[in-house]
């Protein structure tokens, strides 16, 4: 099993950055998928996640509206798209293949983290 994640980066205020991250070595139509992250001195939270057939989202209450989870399951990828950031969305987003079911999501496997800086 291996997550690959990019996109990460450096943007102003209001800015949008795209991350990827493409799985290999399991069925990954089968596994619900979503996105973390955590910013120094805080616990990593969930940001948002997608089901397996991408028909079912969830989002943190923060990013809602502004953040978009999706995923090409014949590229076996999963994207968060990142629009009108803020500084407080600064931190390491990591990837995570899990189960998402009954409206909840159970973290699998991680990726190894992108670094994502909002600042002026």
């Amino acid at each position: 099993v291996q997550l690959v994640e990019s996109g990460g980066g450096w943007v102003h205020p209001g800015g949008s950055l795209r991350l990827s991250c493409a799985a290999s070595g399991f069925p990954f139509s089968g596994y619900g998928m979503s996105w973390y992250r955590q910013a120094p001195g805080k616990e990593r939270e969930l940001v948002a996640a997608i089901s397996g057939n991408g028909g079912t989202t969830k989002y943190v209450d923060s990013v809602k509206g502004r953040f978009t989870i999706s995923r090409d399951n014949a590229k076996g990828t999963v994207y968060l798209q990142m629009n009108s950031l803020k500084p407080e969305d600064t931190a390491v987003y990591y990837c995570n293949a899990g189960s998402y079911r009954s409206g909840l999501y159970f973290p699998g496997v991680w990726c190894q983290g992108t670094q994502v800086t909002v600042s002026s």
